[in-house]
Parts: C-alpha cells; sequence; structure tokens
C-alpha cells in the first residue's frame, strides 16, 4: 500500500511539473504571435493543462482501465466547471465575452451531451465513435480559429511577448517526456490501490485521477483571474472541457476501443448539469460573480459528498 501511494505521489509530481512546463512553454510561443487572452485560454492553455488527462487516460485505456479513462474525462470536467470556476470566482469575479456565452460554453454544453449518448446506446467508445469526437475537436478549433480573426476588435488585451523560442520549445518537450513517465506511475499507483481499497476504477478515475490531473487547469486559470485576465481563466476550463471529451475520449477510443462499465447516469448527468449551469451565471451580465462560484464549490462538494455516501454503502 505505502509503495502504490509512493508510485502515486511521485507519478502526480511528474504530471503536474511536466504540464506547468509545457504549459509555459506553449504560452510564451502564443504571446510572441500576439494571440488574444480568450483564443489562447481556448486552444494553447486548454490543450496543454489537459495534457495529463490526455496521458493518463491513453495509459489507462491501453493498460485495461476503461473505467480510469473514462471517469477521469468526467470528473475533471465536473472539478473544472465547478471547482475551478467556482474557486476563480470567487477570488476575482470573472468577465466572459458575449461570444463565449453565445457560442463556446453551448458548444461544451453541446460536446458533453455527445458523450453522454454515446455512453447511453452501447456503453462503450468505439473506434467509429472516437472518429466522430475527433471530428468534433477539428470542427471546434477551426471554429475557434476563425473567431480569432473575428474577436480582434472585441478583445483588446492582446499580449505579446520577446523570448527565445528554443527555450519555449525545450520545457515543451521535456514537459511531454515527464508527463509520460509521469502518468504511467500514477496509472499504475492509482490501479494498485483502487484494487487493494476494493474501490471501482471509475470511482478513483472520477475523483484521486480527475482532482490530480486537473491541478492544472486549477492553478492556471485561479492565477489567471487573480490577475485579471478573465479569458484565460474561462478560456482555460471551457477549452480543456471540449478538449476532454472530443480529444481524449476521441484518440483513446481510436487507439482502444473503451467499454465503459462504472459510471452512472448521476455522474454523466452532473458533468451536463454543471455546464448547463455556468451558461446560466454567465449570462447575468456576463459575469460569474463570487457568490455564484461560492454556489458552484459548494454543489461540487455535495456531488464528492454522493460519491462518497455511495461508495460508503457499496463496501458496508
Amino acid at each position: 500500500m505505502a509503495l502504490q501511494i509512493f508510485l502515486l505521489f511521485v507519478g502526480a509530481v511528474l504530471v503536474l511539473w511536466g504540464a506547468d512546463r509545457l504549459t509555459d512553454g506553449a504560452v510564451a510561443i502564443a504571446k510572441r504571435m500576439a494571440i488574444p487572452e480568450i483564443i489562447i485560454g481556448l486552444t494553447i492553455v486548454s490543450v496543454a493543462t489537459s495534457m495529463p488527462e490526455l496521458f493518463i487516460s491513453v495509459v489507462a485505456a491501453l493498460k485495461d482501465n476503461p473505467d480510469i479513462t473514462a471517469g477521469n474525462v468526467v470528473g475533471s470536467n465536473i472539478f473544472n466547471t465547478m471547482m475551478i470556476v467556482g474557486l476563480a470566482a470567487f477570488i476575482s469575479p470573472i468577465t466572459i465575452l458575449k461570444s463565449t456565452v453565445n457560442k463556446d460554453v453551448p458548444f461544451a454544453v453541446i460536446a458533453s451531451v455527445l458523450f453522454f449518448f454515446f455512453w447511453l446506446f452501447g456503453g462503450d467508445i468505439t473506434r467509429m465513435k472516437g472518429v466522430v469526437l475527433l471530428a468534433g475537436l477539428v470542427f471546434f478549433m477551426y471554429y475557434t480559429l476563425q473567431q480569432a480573426k473575428k474577436g480582434m476588435e472585441e478583445e483588446q488585451n492582446v499580449q505579446s511577448g520577446k523570448g527565445m523560442i528554443g527555450a519555449s520549445v525545450f520545457y515543451i518537450v521535456i514537459g511531454l517526456v515527464c508527463l509520460v513517465v509521469g502518468s504511467n506511475l500514477f496509472v499504475d499507483g492509482a490501479t494498485a490501490l483502487a484494487k487493494g481499497l476494493g474501490v471501482s476504477d471509475a470511482v478513483i478515475g472520477l475523483t484521486i485521477v480527475a482532482a490530480g490531473t486537473s491541478l492544472p487547469e486549477l492553478a492556471t486559470s485561479v492565477v489567471a483571474a487573480y490577475k485579471g485576465q478573465s479569458g484565460i481563466a474561462i478560456g482555460n476550463v471551457l477549452g480543456s472541457n471540449v478538449f476532454n471529451i472530443l480529444f481524449v475520449l476521441g484518440l483513446t477510443g481510436v487507439l482502444s476501443p473503451l467499454r465503459i462499465t462504472g459510471l452512472t447516469p448521476v455522474d454523466l448527468g452532473v458533468m451536463i448539469l454543471s455546464m448547463i449551469v455556468l451558461w446560466l451565471f454567465s449570462r447575468t451580465k456576463y459575469i460569474v460573480s463570487r457568490t455564484e462560484g461560492f454556489l458552484l464549490v459548494i454543489l461540487y462538494v455535495a456531488y464528492v459528498g454522493w460519491l462518497i455516501w455511495n461508495l460508503s454503502h457499496q463496501v458496508f
């Protein structure tokens, strides 16, 4: 047991440190190209901070632990929407662009609903379903880049930066190496720990793995909100949620089709509901207030409480 906890800890440290280096390198390159905040958040930052979910999910699937893969994605999206947005808004109210409310948030909701129907009809992610999800990602990225061209007039807070491209690329490479090694250790430790405690892979994926892999998003969004960079704070969450479903599940399904047995309608329902609640909150003067942020955190705590209660009844 002690060895598995140690592997879990070492894996998490490597994954988080690697994601941090990867994020630094990606953002530095993006700033040099003078890309707007919301686009940086929706694409570069969200993709970089979602690397832990990607690597851990792919490794878990290849090691025949599909419930950790699916649980990781669903749990991460719930954590992103409720806990990360909630804490970021509680620290500093998040201003959201009208285009984000009308287009980006609905797209994240649609991606969540699409996954729900894929799970509902078959309980799996086949290679064909994976291809459909990846096609959705291509459309989202194309749409986002088109939005960038049209959104320059709406968002004036465009940052440019200086620095050596070589150093940024090095950060990206070293970050990827740490993600590969760390994700293997993390999955091995989480799987062994789950079996030792008699806990299902899905619950481990929904909680420990999901929260652990979402720490890069948490740190990025909270710091961005504190610095007044609302575009990065909310764009990171929305982009990560879309990326987790369309790319992480899509690529994993293509590489190793998933047979999902551990998730429940409640888990997927909470994921969709959290996005709808965020959508409603963001429509109130296009700001997620401190009160709304606090409510999101309470909803997440309630969901985790339900998981613990449900687990205790299964064990005892």
